[in-house]
């Protein structure tokens, strides 16, 4: 089992002045729209990894590659990432961290212009991406990633109406071909009302809004001691 703390939207200021309050979390995930000083707040006070992928209200992280010799590049040129030293975007990617195999599709559906905003269309076709290089080398093993980490919910499972905080129609398809134990999305504030979880198919979809604890269990076929560092898949 790995405990996690996943968090998404809303800063708690609380975590950072009393790390007790997430005694135990071994893994941060987070799901979007917090500022990154507060994520590397959390990174600085927890000690432990921190996986994200980027909310609609987030700069743009898109473009950004190690080379060979372990400089990030963008655009070809030596850049510095806007996000925490040490943290994980796994948008459109996936890693293996303290044993699970965690893939990511960050940002909403496309309500105005702004970074880390897609159509369906473009969302459907990253997702393709996604679970071709998720699957890479896994042919045979029906459970291709063990947690799904996105910003906004699958259409019809926990979203809103209007168009800011509907969800995407493609992250059905992504779910049925990964089946990941977890979805773990943002986006849609309950504002104090209950958010139960949601089960599609094999897959829990939680909505992990503000801040919340549980367990993950990992899966045999990966990495099952202590957080190791993470594993990039090979881009295809």
């Amino acid at each position: 089992m790995v405990h996690v703390l996943a968090v998404s939207d809303e800063v708690d200021e609380r975590l950072c002045a009393d790390p007790g309050l997430a005694s135990g979390a071994e893994l941060i995930l987070a799901c979007g729209d917090l500022p990154f000083n507060y994520l590397r707040s959390l990174m600085d006070v927890l000690d432990i990894p921190l996986v994200f992928v980027p909310g609609n209200h987030d700069p743009d992280v898109s473009g950004y590659r190690r080379s060979r010799a372990g400089l990030m590049l963008r655009a070809g040129m030596p850049a510095r990432v806007p996000w925490p030293p040490g943290a994980i975007n796994v948008d459109g990617t996936v890693a293996e961290v303290c044993g699970l195999r965690i893939a990511g599709l960050g940002g909403s559906l496309r309500y105005h212009d702004g970074p880390n905003q897609y159509s369906e269309r473009q969302q459907a076709w990253r997702a393709r991406r996604l679970v071709a290089r998720a699957r890479w080398g896994r042919r045979r093993d029906p459970r291709a990633v063990d947690v799904l980490l996105t910003h906004a919910p699958p259409r019809g499972v926990g979203d809103g109406d209007d168009p800011p905080h509907r969800g995407f129609e493609a992250l059905h398809r992504a779910i049925e071909r990964l089946r990941p134990a977890w979805l773990l999305h943002g986006h849609v504030h309950p504002y104090g009302a209950e958010a139960p979880d949601t089960v599609v198919g094999t897959t829990r979809v939680r909505n992990v809004v503000g801040r919340h604890q549980f367990d993950i269990a990992e899966t045999e076929r990966v990495y099952t001691g202590h957080c190791a560092p993470p594993d990039r898949v090979p881009e295809s």
